[in-house]
């Protein structure tokens, strides 16, 4: 096994964890899960397979995170933090393999693709590729405290870049899957708020991929409401050719690229409305309610 641990945030993940934890082991030395006190049999399931088990109260993805590589007695050289339904590809296990022992001095990190499957189907085309930091040396970097996309910040060194991908596959259904991106249109309006109004902190080493992303997003909250959301659909769906994956590409680029971010459109606009389009009532009302990232979603970070 590689000198690396895993780190798993839970809460009611019985239906992933098992693929997740054979997966982990095929290439870390430790498997640490974190529950959030689930009600379900994810501990179960977590600790017959090998797993190391703690609980913590749930705050947000980035408090737990960082929790965990506080309190957890993490003794490998490496950290892969990976959502239980998440699974790396052979490849990629084949490539941390034949690259991480080889490791330069002053690579601290590494990003690697993630590739999406919705409604059991990969989709290839219209998404705008994805590339997030997930491994990195032990205490040199934290998760940062956001409303949305939380990555990984490094605090010093270099990030490398791995070829190969893993899969970002939720075996939930569509209740599950909208009634999650509800809550996370919540935090994506007060992020875009907070982008729109200079108060987001977009300072990060997270490789250059995750800059790109964060300029984009600058770009995006200059655009005007509801708007940007039929122009980003329309972008994915016919310029990266969306439609070339057929049913479940329609259904992914309309809710995810059009409904979701139309939502959090919604909600950006019924707050500005409530605060009387009043700039200043705005920046107090986000100091007063976003000073630090919070959130009642589960364990799984939003990838954007």
């Amino acid at each position: 096994m590689l000198d690396i641990s895993v780190i798993i945030l839970t809460y009611n993940e019985e239906l992933h964890i098992r693929r997740c934890l054979e997966n982990a082991g095929r290439f870390a030395k430790e498997i640490f899960v974190v529950d959030s006190f689930s009600t379900d049999a994810t501990v179960r399931l977590a600790e017959e397979m090998g797993a190391r088990v703690f609980s913590n109260k749930w705050v947000n993805y980035a408090t737990q995170f960082n929790w965990a590589l506080a309190h957890l007695p993490i003794t490998t050289r490496w950290v892969w933090r990976m959502d239980a339904d998440e699974y790396l590809s052979d490849e990629l296990i084949d490539e941390l393999h034949q690259r991480l022992p080889a490791s330069p001095p002053g690579v601290n990190a590494y990003t690697a693709p993630c590739r999406r499957i919705f409604m059991g189907r990969y989709i290839r085309h219209g998404i705008i590729p994805l590339i997030l930091l997930r491994l990195f040396r032990t205490g040199c970097a934290q998760c940062e405290n956001r409303q949305m996309d939380e990555h990984i910040r490094l605090g010093s060194g270099t990030v490398g870049a791995l070829r190969h991908p893993f899969y970002d596959d939720n075996l939930n259904g569509l209740t599950w899957w909208t009634a999650k991106h509800n809550g996370y249109a919540t935090r994506e309006a007060a992020d875009l708020l907070l982008t729109e109004y200079g108060m987001a902190d977009n300072s990060l080493n997270s490789g250059r991929h995750t800059a790109r992303v964060r300029r984009g997003k600058l770009l995006y909250t200059r655009l005007p409401l509801f708007f940007r959301a039929f122009a980003l659909f329309c972008y994915r769906y016919f310029v990266r050719l969306g439609f070339l994956d057929g049913r479940e590409g329609f259904l992914w680029h309309f809710l995810q690229g059009f409904w979701y971010r139309a939502l959090a459109d919604a909600k950006v606009y019924e707050t500005k409305k409530r605060l009387g389009f009043d700039p200043g009532r705005i920046r107090q009302y986000l100091s007063q309610n976003y000073g630090a990232a919070s959130a009642a979603h589960g364990p799984d970070e939003n990838k954007e």
